[in-house]
């Protein structure tokens, strides 16, 4: 099974594998891309709604990559339908891969070439320079801005 993320149906991909997607990417699209989602649904594509637990795990881990500031509650609840159906998340969006490589969800890209590692992202305060593991609205230390920074 394939769950199509909103860069499916503007790619207008195809599959003859089963298909999934959730309601918030049909509100996400418009004109012929909401056309191809009602289409596509209409020939018999899963609409799933992922479990709040499951929501809540895919919120973990990207706290723990450090893409959580990355991704839309759409994007996390595509995660979580993916993790759900056993399934392979079609998508561009790469901190979703990242998370995706994370949780042990396959995906499959359509535009871009897709991520060739996982990353765990740190966080650095822009006023002491202490870095962080997870991402904060704040630095706790002095009270200035972090920003994601590659830790390699």
């Amino acid at each position: 099974m394939r769950v199509l993320d909103s860069s499916a149906f503007i790619h207008e991909y195809h599959t003859d594998e089963p298909t999934a997607s959730i309601p918030m990417v049909q509100e996400e699209l418009e004109g012929e891309h909401a056309f191809r989602f009602d289409a596509m649904e209409g020939a018999g594509m899963h609409i799933h709604v992922p479990d709040a637990q499951t929501v809540d795990q895919v919120r973990r881990a990207s706290g723990e990559t450090g893409d959580a500031g990355e991704l839309s509650e759409t994007d996390t609840r595509l995660l979580a339908a993916a993790f759900e159906l056993d399934a392979t998340l079609v998508t561009d969006d790469y901190a979703m891969q990242n998370v995706a490589d994370k949780l042990g969800v396959d995906v499959e890209v359509i535009a871009r070439e897709g991520i060739s590692e996982r990353r765990d992202w740190t966080f650095q305060c822009a006023g002491c320079g202490r870095e962080f593991d997870e991402d904060q609205e704040r630095c706790p230390v002095c009270g200035s801005d972090l920003s994601r920074k590659n830790p390699a």
